[in-house]
């Protein structure tokens, strides 16, 4: 049975405390003016394209329990290398089409996050392995943007002991995950078995929900952030805020050039944001809470 998806309706009906993060997320793809990743520019690059449909539905798929796709009118979407668009759980297919229904005249599809990260996930473009993507995102263990302070000036360091401080004892407790700061640009040290603690734990998800924690990390540069986020531990706007923090202080001492300093912000917030929902919508951090309501959208 074919459901048809109303953007504005769909993505405003949270309460619930992981929800509060979801909803926040949709607010910010409202809003997007982004750059792609090499993938989505090599897929997407060129003229935005008339807008050829009426109405995106989705459909349970015949050949797969539990996953959907999207029919644009009677034509089934697919991804940029020809594959079946074919995605785990109603939830994240609602919001694909949604993302699609709020096309006006012409398809950007440069804007459209999660049916990007989707593409992603189904198309693997950089042909890695689970293991080889664990991996990659073990790899901000030691580069994690928290642990790096800055000696001088001394107000800067309180800045980022205040704020980066409560991030990383929560991820200590959460994951028993100790990153320690340090002064400059010198790596922290980081033990063989820590490393073998978060690959535990990353790999009790799902390969899709592994997708949306890689962009979280390269977005933000930093897996207790991202972590955080996939907990609703902080918000979308707040981690975001978190990640560029040596930034904003500069900023607030100097000044910024606003047009870039806004444009740059907007860009993060917005692929954080996609990122966020979808990995929600993948269940794995989802609340029966959260579920519910996802379940009143139809």
């Amino acid at each position: 049975m074919f459901r048809s998806l109303n953007c504005a309706r769909h993505m405003n009906n949270y309460g619930s405390t992981a929800a509060v993060v979801i909803a926040e997320a949709s607010s910010f793809l409202k809003h997007r003016t982004m750059h792609t990743t090499a993938y989505r520019l090599s897929s997407f690059i060129g003229k935005d394209l008339k807008k050829f449909y009426k109405t995106a539905r989705i459909t349970q798929a015949t050949n797969k329990p539990g996953h959907y796709e999207i029919n644009l009118d009677t034509r089934k979407l697919k991804t940029p290398v020809g594959n079946i668009f074919q995605i785990p759980g109603e939830s994240l297919a609602m919001a694909v089409a949604a993302e699609w229904n709020s096309q006006k005249d012409t398809i950007k599809r440069h804007s459209m996050h999660i049916t990007s990260l989707c593409n992603t996930a189904i198309d693997n473009p950089t042909h890695k392995t689970r293991s080889q993507l664990v991996r990659s995102i073990c790899h901000y263990l030691g580069s994690d943007t928290l642990c790096f302070r800055m000696e001088e000036p001394e107000k800067l360091l309180q800045f980022q002991e205040e704020n980066w401080d409560p991030i990383l004892e929560w991820f200590k407790n959460r994951y028993q995950i100790n990153l320690e700061p340090t002064i400059g640009i010198v790596s922290p040290a980081i033990p063989d078995e820590t490393f073998t603690t978060l690959e535990k734990q990353l790999n009790s998800y799902s390969d899709w929900t592994l997708t949306g924690i890689q962009q979280l990390v390269d977005c933000l540069k930093s897996i207790s952030l991202a972590l955080a986020l996939c907990e609703s531990e902080v918000a979308v706007e707040k981690a975001v805020y978190l990640s560029r923090l040596e930034q904003i202080y500069q900023v607030n001492q100097w000044g910024s050039v606003e047009w870039y300093h806004d444009l740059e912000v907007q860009e993060t917030q917005a692929r954080v944001a996609a990122a966020t929902l979808f990995i929600h919508f993948c269940h794995d951090f989802s609340s029966s809470q959260t579920k519910q309501k996802l379940s009143s959208w139809t």
